[in-house]
């Protein structure tokens, strides 16, 4: 096997691989002697078969594994020699002469074919002691523990069946049944019996709940409403929808004292003890708006670092991956680009200028989880399968086979893991100071900041 480096331009590399005719049948006559003590041909005994009939029978289909088993190889050397590390999976071109590669596959010509490759770029760490960076920090407040009590009250408050024949009012608990149509034809998901709706409390489509406020138990309405134009499911959005109702049962809701006694109701010693809770669980998402925050900061201040060449088939990835998503928000929201008060030209600049900038922060955290030997360890990585399993209630078994038979799954929850300590140790050589701020100014431009944790692609090069 003889490989020559025929391109080095930028990351993109080159090399031609050749392999004789000699060789080619060597190897060849090699893979048939070790089959011909396995093959079991009718008129032969075992390991007795002539190699040459062996030839004639599978020479043609062998020979594809020799090179196949060549193509391996080459890479492997290619790779080794050159102390090279990958962005994507080596393209290999054989030749187009289809008279070349017929006398390879019966080793009577040489063949040679082409290996394309993109290598990672190399650049080198830059110094982060100059970098400053702001940590928001805020504190629940009485009131804000008391409008989320208030809100575990209105979740928890009991409901008593109304008189007969009284109607149902704003506020109410109504049990419905229906089926709804489209032009008349039931639509999958549109039919239930038994569903407990609180009117008012906006859980159904828009026009959904108003249409029954005055409705009796045993009572029969037409619903006539509309889905949103960014409707979950897109093939519902923006169409008319009409649901036959009928209404089983009224109840009234009751009264909720926030006292030790509906502490206690929850599991809690007393008021104390839970307002305690809440004020932690409050604290926590108030932590973790902080991390999305202080986290785009700081991609933003390595982004500023940072500037080498790309890998052109990771760019074109990442773009394809992130494009796809702009083009399915769209086509649920039932926008155009113009919509947007732009054209799908200068869409497409800007994703690509978004595409860049998550390959190369991609690149250079893993780089320094690299050069600080982070590792995420198995233990964590079956902690975040179990917090994934738990996500479906019934379906625990079925989603912990799909992860432990599938590579790329388990992958998938390792990489945010090596993120997030990535992330840890390159703010341990920054300067952080806090800064108290209000709930509302941390999470100003919430939608914005929630990005960040989509902002680095590290597992790209992990």
């Amino acid at each position: 096997m003889q490989v020559t480096e025929t391109l080095s331009q930028g990351l993109k590399r080159e090399f031609q691989v050749l392999l004789g005719a000699d060789e080619l049948e060597n190897r060849l006559t090699t893979e048939l002697s070790a089959l011909k003590d396995k093959a079991q041909i009718k008129g032969f005994r075992p390991g007795k078969v002539p190699v040459a009939h062996l030839r004639k029978l599978y020479g043609k289909s062998v020979m594809a594994d020799v090179l196949q088993n060549a193509v391996n190889e080459a890479n492997q050397k290619i790779v080794s020699e050159n102390d090279l590390k990958l962005a994507f999976e080596p393209r290999i071109e054989f030749p187009e002469d289809k008279g070349v590669v017929d006398k390879a596959l019966d080793a009577k010509g040489d063949i040679a074919f082409k290996v394309a490759l993109e290598v990672l770029p190399t650049f080198e760490l830059a110094d982060l002691s100059d970098v400053s960076l702001k940590k928001l920090v805020a504190k629940p407040s009485d009131a804000e523990i008391d409008e989320a009590l208030e809100r575990m009250a209105g979740q928890n408050k009991p409901f008593a069946e109304r008189e007969e024949g009284a109607a149902a009012e704003t506020g109410d608990r109504v049990t419905i049944d229906f089926v709804g149509r489209i032009d008349g034809v039931e639509f999958e998901g549109g039919k239930a019996e038994g569903v407990d709706l609180e009117l008012g409390s906006g859980s159904f489509i828009p026009g959904f709940e108003e249409q029954l406020v005055g409705a009796k138990a045993g009572e029969s309405r037409l619903v006539k409403t509309a889905f949103p134009e960014g409707y979950q499911a897109a093939h519902l959005a923006g169409k008319d929808a009409e649901f036959d109702v009928t209404v089983t049962k009224v109840q009234a809701p009751g009264e909720v004292v926030i006292d030790d006694a509906f502490a206690t109701g929850l599991g809690m010693e007393s008021l104390e003890k839970l307002r305690e809770a809440v004020s932690n669980a409050i604290g926590t998402d108030f932590e973790a708006a902080s991390r999305r925050k202080l986290k785009k900061e700081l991609l933003d201040a390595l982004d500023a670092k940072y500037a080498f060449d790309l890998p052109p088939s990771l760019v074109h990835q990442e773009f394809a991956s992130v494009w796809a998503q702009v083009e399915q928000d769209l086509k649920t929201r039932g926008k155009t680009f113009e919509d947007e008060d732009t054209t799908e030209e200068k869409a497409q600049a800007e994703y690509r200028k978004i595409a860049e900038r998550r390959v190369r922060l991609g690149l250079v955290l893993a780089q320094v989880g690299e050069s600080a030997d982070i590792k995420v360890s198995d233990e964590e990585v079956n902690q975040a399968l179990i917090a994934r399993v738990r996500q479906f209630p019934g379906q625990e078994q079925q989603v912990w086979d799909f992860y432990r038979k599938n590579a790329q799954a388990l992958a998938e929850l390792r990489a945010p893991l090596f993120e997030e300590k990535v992330v840890d140790h390159v703010l341990g050589q920054v300067t952080l100071v806090e800064e108290p701020v209000s709930k509302e100014a941390l999470f100003a431009d919430e939608e914005d900041d929630a990005s960040a944790d989509a902002d680095s692609k590290a597992d790209k090069a992990e």
